[in-house]
């Protein structure tokens, strides 16, 4: 084996052996996209898509802290800041930013074909929005309608 495969395979067992020390000290993490859906008339907000879902990016607060003149942060903002720390620091070895990087540490506990089906979904995805955006009568039922079976197998796997 040659010294950049050597390399190559080191920073991959460093990157899995921090990614899986930080995800065993914590929960999973929050739900990071909300869709806003229509169901008889009501509108309903969930982790879960549905058809013609409106894809919502949220960031969680981090709680409220300063308002006493301390600093007060929960266990979970606690492990997320951490989590993001590591991130930043393994940052010149991976290449990847915080978010990238919980990506990565949550599908590494993915089978191999459900990593490479959840990469697949990632370049499907973001195409049919813009389609879904664009798109007006048969067309638009017909983009929701796949864009609501990619977005459903994407939560299914767990990507």
């Amino acid at each position: 084996m040659s010294i950049p495969s050597i390399r190559l395979l080191s920073r991959v067992a460093v990157l899995a052996f921090l990614s899986s020390l930080a995800e065993a000290q914590s929960l999973p993490a929050p739900a990071r996209t909300v869709f806003k859906c229509e169901e008889g008339g009501r509108i309903i907000y969930s982790d879960s898509p549905c058809l013609g879902a409106k894809k919502i990016d949220v960031e969680p607060t981090r709680g409220v802290s300063r308002l006493s003149g301390k600093e007060r942060v929960g266990n979970d903002v606690q492990r997320e800041v951490r989590r993001e720390q590591l991130a930043e620091a393994v940052r010149p070895l991976s290449g990847m930013n915080p978010k990238q990087y919980e990506v990565f540490s949550r599908r590494m506990k993915l089978t191999s074909a459900a990593q490479r089906e959840c990469q697949h979904l990632d370049r499907q995805i973001p195409p049919l929005e813009q389609t879904e955006a664009q798109a007006s009568g048969q067309d638009f039922a017909a983009a929701q309608r796949r864009l609501f079976g990619l977005r459903s197998r994407f939560r299914e796997l767990g990507c």
